[in-house]
C-alpha cells in the first residue's frame, strides 16, 4: 500500500477520534446544572474554567488535523468518513442547525427609582442574573437540545455566560435585556426538563413574586447560526 494512500485515511480517523473526544467533554460539561440563583456560583465557574481548557486543547487539535484533511484531495478520503466528519462537526456547534425549537425570554421586573420595595426585598432580585440565564440553557441540554443559542450567539461547551449588573456578557459581547434562549430539539423533552429544572423552578417563584419577565413559545422552523467565535481559547 502506498504512503499517499494510508496518509489520508489516518488523518481522517485522527480528525474522528479528536472530535469525539470533543463531543465528550462537551457532553460531560453541558449536563452538569446546578441551581446558581441559591448558590454555586464559585463552584460552576471552577468547572468552566477547568472544562474549557480541556476542550481548547482538543479543539486545537481537531483544527490542526481538519487543516491536513481539507489539503487533500477529495478522491483519497473515504466519502463515509467525510460524512461523519461532517456530522461531528454539526453536533459540536460548528454547522447551522435548523428545526423545530423552544425559545424562552427573561427579563427584569418592572420597577421605577423610588418606589417602595417589599420588606425583604432587594434591587437585585428584581433583575435577571447569570444564573437565571445559566439555568435554562442546562434544561435545554438536559432535554436533548441538538444545539442551543442564547441572544445572537450559538453557544458551546467552552461558551462562558456572565452577567454584569443587567447585562449579560458573551464572547465579548454585551446584551441587555431582555435575554433570549433558543434551543432546537424535541419541543416537549425541552418543555419538560425546563418546568422540572430547580434554577428555572426558584426564577419562577421570583417571576410570581415580583414580576420578573418569563415567556415561553414554540418556533417551528428556527435556524441557529454556525458558532463564530475561536474554538482554540
Amino acid at each position: 500500500m502506498s504512503k499517499s494512500s494510508v496518509t489520508p485515511r489516518i488523518v481522517v480517523t485522527a480528525v474522528i477520534a479528536m472530535i469525539a473526544g470533543l463531543l465528550f467533554v462537551a457532553s460531560s460539561f453541558t449536563a452538569e446544572g446546578t441551581n446558581l440563583r441559591t448558590g454555586g456560583v464559585e463552584d460552576l465557574r471552577g468547572l468552566v474554567i477547568q472544562r474549557a481548557n480541556h476542550v481548547a486543547v482538543l479543539t486545537d487539535r481537531v483544527a490542526t488535523a481538519q487543516k491536513k484533511v481539507d489539503a487533500l484531495s477529495g478522491d483519497q478520503i473515504d466519502p463515509a468518513l467525510t460524512s461523519r466528519i461532517s456530522q461531528l462537526e454539526a453536533a459540536t456547534g460548528l454547522q447551522p442547525l435548523s428545526g423545530s425549537a423552544l425559545r424562552v425570554e427573561l427579563t427584569d421586573a418592572p420597577h421605577s427609582a423610588g418606589d417602595n420595595l417589599p420588606q425583604g426585598v432587594g434591587p437585585d432580585d428584581l433583575v435577571v442574573h447569570q444564573q437565571d440565564v445559566q439555568a435554562v440553557v442546562n434544561a435545554m441540554w438536559r432535554g436533548g437540545a441538538s444545539g442551543v443559542q442564547v441572544m445572537d450567539q450559538r453557544i458551546i461547551s467552552s461558551s462562558a455566560i456572565r452577567c454584569v449588573g443587567n447585562t449579560l456578557l458573551l464572547q465579548g459581547r454585551v446584551y441587555s435585556p431582555p435575554f433570549t434562549v433558543t434551543a432546537v430539539g424535541n419541543v416537549a423533552d425541552l418543555q419538560k426538563a425546563l418546568n422540572d429544572e430547580p434554577g428555572v423552578v426558584v426564577y419562577k417563584q421570583y417571576v410570581d413574586k415580583l414580576g420578573l419577565g418569563w415567556n415561553v413559545t414554540i418556533d417551528n422552523h428556527a435556524t441557529l447560526p454556525a458558532w463564530q467565535g475561536s474554538i482554540g481559547q
